[in-house]
């Protein structure tokens, strides 16, 4: 096999003390010690994405790229490197790159993960049927629980949550040590599910079991801390928030946290984190940074080309979502409207949709604010308490626009 840069790239000595370290340093010897490095050099590369995925650092994803661009200097058409580079290209949204990698994979063989790739790909642009289909392939070629988890999140897209509910049940009795993480995000998915159909019991102990497969496990940390907001136990949020924020280092968590930190008192801790948050926003999750601009009335003209931006490679409801909430947040109601349609499409049941869809309505004085603010008060334990803020004010709004001039009528007896 010829060495090529990528190979030399993927081979830099690796330092580390984490079992998933160890085992890094085990392929790459592995790679030089056997007459045929190409299995080594694939399984090097998905360890490459597994550390990606624990250490949220998204350097190892490219050093899992270089070992896919490895495999294909001797087959361009190899699968096993197509494959670890769609993946890549998906985890660092290059939707477009790895929908085209996927559609060359199930044009060459008829493996599952091609499909789910394929689908993946798909439902970050928008194509949420096409995804579905990809989606129905995939289990029909291998019902575990990737698949069954693809499934749960794509019913609970269309609004079905007693069927995502069903599906991320199927998926978690296919849970293994083997596959911890894999296992730990099949849990805390369904406990968010769980607790937006108010079994908050099953959701908790969803939560504890994916801590078990994966011990401090950012998400269901996440998850969990805004349990306890919901409760306002708030310290004990900002504790469990704060752990899952070093975990993480993403906007959704410090913004989480900054909220928690907020409603325990300890303003100028958040505002630390709020800080640190406007730093690196942008650049590490454009959408969820816009998202917290426009809800905190805060650089707009940013959060506003932040979505705008978004929107050109990743054109799902969340991303037209973002797009209407800041329009909304700049004044431009209608426009955000028409964007915030789009988000409702699908007709998924969430609560931020909810909320910006009836806070919008209530800015436009239209007839049906007060059924999504309904909508949007069902859901209000699963929104931070800055969104709910906006809850509060809207209801208000629409209170006022219906209210008699005269103040409230009383009925003759």
């Amino acid at each position: 096999m010829r060495r090529s840069l990528s190979w030399q790239i993927a081979l830099t000595p690796h330092v580390g003390t984490e079992k998933s370290d160890e085992q890094i340093v085990k392929a790459q010897q592995g790679v030089t010690s056997t007459p045929d490095p190409r299995p080594q050099l694939e399984r090097l590369g998905w360890l490459f994405v597994a550390k990606a995925r624990e250490s949220h650092d998204n350097g190892f994803y490219k050093l899992a790229e270089q070992c896919a661009l490895a495999l294909q200097v001797n087959d361009e058409k190899s699968p096993g490197g197509l494959l670890l580079r769609g993946h890549v290209a998906q985890s660092l949204h290059r939707f477009k790159e790895a929908e085209a990698i996927a559609r060359q994979l199930v044009a060459q063989r008829e493996l599952a993960f091609d499909h789910g790739l394929l689908g993946d790909a798909l439902a970050d642009q928008g194509k949420l049927d096409e995804a579905i289909a990809e989606y129905q392939r995939m289990v029909d070629l291998r019902p575990e629980l990737q698949s069954y988890s693809r499934v749960a999140h794509a019913r609970w897209l269309k609004g079905d949550l007693t069927g995502a509910i069903e599906a991320a049940t199927l998926a978690v009795r296919a849970a293994s040590p083997q596959n911890a993480e894999a296992s730990a995000w099949a849990f805390t998915r369904l406990a968010t599910f769980q607790a937006q159909a108010g079994a908050a019991a099953s959701a908790e102990a969803a939560v504890e079991t994916a801590g078990k497969f994966v011990p401090d496990y950012a998400p269901a940390l996440l998850l969990r801390g805004r349990m306890l907001l919901t409760a306002r136990k708030y310290s004990e949020a900002s504790e469990l928030l704060r752990r899952a924020s070093e975990k993480n280092p993403l906007p959704e968590y410090q913004w989480a946290l900054a909220d928690a930190l907020r409603a325990a008192n300890r303003i100028s801790e958040a505002e630390a984190v709020e800080t640190e948050l406007k730093r690196t926003g942008a650049a590490n999750d454009p959408r969820t940074f816009a998202l917290f601009l426009a809800t905190r009335g805060e650089q707009i003209d940013l959060a506003l080309r932040l979505a705008k931006r978004e929107l050109q490679d990743r054109a799902d409801i969340f991303t037209h979502d973002a797009l209407a909430w800041a329009q909304s947040a700049a004044g431009h109601h209608a426009e955000a409207w028409t964007a915030m349609e789009r988000a409702l499409a699908e007709g998924t049941q969430d609560a931020r949709l909810f909320l910006h869809a009836a806070v919008i309505a209530a800015r436009l004085d239209r007839e049906n604010a007060a059924d999504g603010l309904t909508r949007a008060r069902g859901l209000a334990n699963l929104l931070l308490p800055s969104e709910r803020e906006h809850l509060t004010q809207g209801a208000s709004r629409v209170n006022k626009a219906v209210a008699p001039p005269d103040g409230p009528r009383t009925e003759a007896r």
